[in-house]
């Protein structure tokens, strides 16, 4: 019996994590968001409302894109990834400007995040590229040739959201380093990145200042949200508060469904619930990387890459910042931060995911 006519069998774990990750989310989501939205929009379930009807399209996108073959996306990865850039482009000239950040396109009544889009376009785009060209990856003017496609996305998204630069540029990094068989190369990959980002940096004055709030967040007006986090990581203890028993949203810790989720989750569940949640997100990396494993082709193994590459990057920035480890980058966390483009296009890069681990025996 061919494979097409084979019953498919997705892995299931990933399914349930991914279930249990938004089903979670939401729950933490309508307990961060609920005085915000009665103070601000007279409507406690405004926020959990609106990320409700973003998770069914995310939903229902996941599950008609894990049953279509991946194979069938290779003709729209350079349509897509120019549209991604198009996209970047209107925002620059276009976009919205929320909390001093240009990142959103409206449509009507609907905002759009097209850095979420940017991300899977990034992903399907290069896992083509690089499965076409994989003979010649052991070159290094190859392995430049596969990124310099990728910086003008990196630079265009850059412009007003760095954090998602740095995740789309990761991700790169990631696809390209599987697909590599000789990894001494990367060192000089490596000392080329760190001096962009030093270039990149030094080009706008508020970024440095970033970096001067997180060594010393007390002396700074702009400190206060990053101070407030870590009064709600420290408060939560071993146990925490209890679901719903949170002090820090009730209007200290601004915007606290968004980037800042994660504090608000120790302080409510404390060492052990921020504990579950981190758990869960180390199992859906370890599934995409037994994906990646025992993936049919090269093509599937690098979607699967990427998706690790994504969601780790995005988890561990998240927290870093959350946690002040790193400087302020304004990142949310997958699944749980209010974000209605964010959830959407994560679900459906979750179905492409499916989609490969269907066809492994």
């Amino acid at each position: 019996m061919e494979r097409s006519e084979k019953k498919r069998r997705y892995d299931e774990t990933l399914a349930a994590v991914v279930l249990v990750l938004v089903g979670i989310g939401l729950v933490l989501l309508y307990s961060t968001s609920a005085y915000n939205g009665s103070v601000k929009f007279h409507d406690p379930f405004y926020y959990l409302k609106k990320q409700g009807f973003a998770t069914l399209l995310g939903l229902l996108g996941m599950v008609i894109i894990a049953r279509i073959d991946y194979h069938r996306w290779v003709p729209f990865a350079i349509p897509g990834y120019l549209a991604a850039i198009a996209l970047s482009v209107a925002v620059l000239l276009f976009g919205d400007e929320y909390n001093g950040s240009k990142r959103w396109l409206s449509l009507g009544p609907l905002s759009f995040q097209p850095s979420e889009f940017a991300k899977v376009a990034v992903i399907l785009f290069l896992a083509c590229l690089v499965s076409r060209y994989s003979r010649r990856m052991g070159k290094f003017k190859t392995m430049v040739l596969m990124m310099l496609p990728v910086l003008p996305i990196v630079g265009l998204v850059g412009a007003s959201n760095l954090s998602t630069a740095i995740i789309i540029l990761g991700i790169a990094v990631v696809l390209i380093f599987v697909a590599s068989p000789k990894y001494s190369q990367f060192i000089w990959m490596g000392a080329a990145g760190v001096g962009f980002m030093a270039i990149f940096l030094a080009m706008e004055s508020y970024r440095l200042e970033r970096i001067a709030i997180w060594q010393h967040p007390e002396k700074y007006e702009k400190g206060y949200q990053t101070l407030q986090g870590l009064y709600a990581i420290g408060s939560g203890g071993l146990f925490g508060r209890g679901l719903g028993n949170s002090v820090q949203k009730l209007g200290f810790l601004p915007e606290a469904q968004n980037d800042m989720i994660f504090s608000i989750i120790c302080e409510e569940l404390g060492l052990i619930g921020a504990g579950i949640i981190i758990l869960l997100f180390l199992i859906l990396i370890w599934r995409f990387f037994v994906i990646a494993t025992k993936a049919v082709d090269l093509l599937g193994a690098l979607i699967a890459s990427g998706a690790m590459a994504h969601m780790m990057i995005q988890v561990i920035l998240n927290i870093a910042v959350v946690t002040n480890t790193i400087p302020n980058t304004g990142i949310t966390l997958p699944f749980i931060s209010y974000g209605g483009t964010s959830v959407m296009f994560l679900l459906m890069e979750m179905g492409l995911v499916l989609s490969v681990s269907s066809l492994i025996e």
